[in-house]
């Protein structure tokens, strides 16, 4: 298609002023392949570059702040599908039984002479366990043990308290804090060390272990 000679001036002009290829396109009503072929020779001075170049940084920032949009949806989307699965479920001392068999199968001690271990950072996995634990059997409190492994940055004293709450474990039954060996690591802000938890009752960990087992044995494993 043949162009007035106006029209291409106009498209250098603006292209000269820092607009865009697109936006050339739409002011003119030219293709966009047309504005480029008359304006790749064209040299932009710095003030034009400054302006394309924030142009680009802004349309690359909504661009992101579109994809996390759409990724904030979908993650809402399958939260609100977890929880109506999760309410289908009657959490019986059998379900729960069979949830803390499982969390002893991944993260707790395979030592099975004399107690039941579990060790993590996670307050959450630690918290969600011990709940599952304890509307699984009829528990001794004062048979819990907990050993904190904590780094030379962390404060003794208020990280048990810290994971004294979450556990309500009382502080009496904490032992001596492991100290790690220093690794010249970052602090990691947020983080309160591991905690490792003991329940001394051979037989409880003694039916953890075969649930978790007859589990998988009746899943044909």
């Amino acid at each position: 298609m043949a162009y007035n000679i106006k029209v291409k001036e106009k498209a250098i002009s603006l292209r000269k002023q820092g607009l865009s290829l697109g936006e050339i396109s739409r002011a003119v009503k030219i293709a966009k392949s047309t504005a480029s072929t008359w304006t790749s020779k064209i040299a932009i001075d710095q003030l034009a570059i400054d302006i394309l170049d924030s142009k680009r940084l802004k349309a690359w920032q909504a661009g992101l702040q579109v994809l996390k949009q759409k990724r904030d949806r979908y993650k809402n989307e399958i939260a609100e599908a977890a929880k109506l699965d999760l309410s289908a479920i009657n959490f019986n001392k059998q379900i729960c039984k069979l949830l803390c068999s499982i969390f002893i199968w991944t993260e707790g001690s395979k030592l099975y002479g004399s107690y039941v271990g579990f060790m993590n950072s996670d307050p959450v996995m630690i918290s969600t366990f011990l709940t599952l634990f304890r509307k699984s059997f009829v528990l001794d409190e004062t048979k819990f043990r907990c050993l904190v492994h904590i780094h030379e940055y962390h404060q003794d004293q208020e990280t048990k308290k810290f994971w004294s709450k979450v556990t309500k474990i009382p502080i009496n039954q904490f032992s001596k804090s492991y100290l790690k060996p220093h690794t010249k690591k970052r602090i990691r802000e947020g983080y309160s060390g591991s905690l490792s938890i003991r329940y001394y009752d051979y037989k409880i960990a003694l039916q953890l272990k075969a649930t978790y087992n007859q589990f998988a044995q009746s899943l044909g494993m």
